[in-house]
Order: C-alpha cells, then structure tokens, then sequence
C-alpha cells in the first residue's frame, strides 16, 4: 500500500518532504506528491506513517486506495 496527497486540502507548506523515511514526497509543478511505488508507509521504520504525523491538514494524507 502506499499514501497519497489530496490536492484539494494541500497548503504545498512542505511539511511532509523532509519527514519521508524513503524520499517518496517530491513536488511536481508547486504541488507535493507521493510516489506510491517508493512509499511504505514507514513500515517497519514507525508506528504511524511519518507525512501524516507532521500534516497539519487533518485528512489531507490518506491511504491510496487499492
């Protein structure tokens, strides 16, 4: 499974980039993004993945759906 960003509640503030364990996040055109095949959701590394823990956006980082 991987995350995603939901581009209608992103501030782009840039808070999640530098969190990401596996360099996932990168912004695209002013916009951030999460790469779904590098993104682990911090498995193994954290109980909780990191971009979501640091998004000051309640619901703007969710779990790509399957």
């Amino acid at each position: 499974m991987a995350m995603k960003i939901n581009m209608d509640l992103c501030t782009s503030c840039g808070d999640c980039e530098p969190e990401c364990p596996t360099a996932s996040i990168s912004v695209k055109k002013g916009l951030y993004i999460i790469n779904a095949s590098e993104c682990t959701e911090c498995e193994g590394e954290y109980d909780k993945p990191q971009c979501v823990k640091v998004c000051p956006i309640k619901g703007c980082i969710t779990q790509l759906a399957a």
